[in-house]
């Protein structure tokens, strides 16, 4: 009499045991890209806050800004952030442009950074007196 075998054959084992590492593969690819894109979201929701903390500081000064660029840094969530501030004439009529200016923060987290994380524009009028 023959007897029914029950179980796995080791080709099968082996099979199921490829598919699921390419699966765990996979997968930890994707946690790393999620990890990645968390990491660039926070940077760039700091880098933005400090540019806006430059936007909110002009404002607060109540001072007609002079043409021309001005750098420095802020400390934002442990981490030193480095800005430029470029101030244009606002593009148009005289005496439009005489009244306002045109700014242009850029925000990057190293100092040697080619590219900002951030930038943002701004109009600031002349105070009135």
């Amino acid at each position: 009499m023959k007897q029914k075998q029950c179980g796995f054959t080791l080709l099968e084992v082996l099979i199921a045991l490829g598919v699921l590492a390419i699966a765990l593969g996979a997968i930890t690819q994707t946690i790393g890209n999620a990890t990645s894109n968390v990491s660039y979201l926070r940077d760039k929701t700091f880098a933005h806050w400090v540019a806006m903390n430059q936007v909110a500081e002009l404002q607060a000064n109540q001072e007609f800004p002079s043409i021309g660029i001005e750098k420095g840094s802020e400390v934002m969530a442990n981490h030193e952030w480095y800005w430029q501030r470029n101030v244009n004439k606002t593009p148009g009529r005289e005496e439009v442009s005489s009244n306002s200016r045109q700014i242009v923060i850029e925000v990057r987290r190293e100092k040697s950074d080619e590219k900002p994380l951030v930038s943002v524009m701004t109009f600031i009028g002349r105070p009135i007196r």
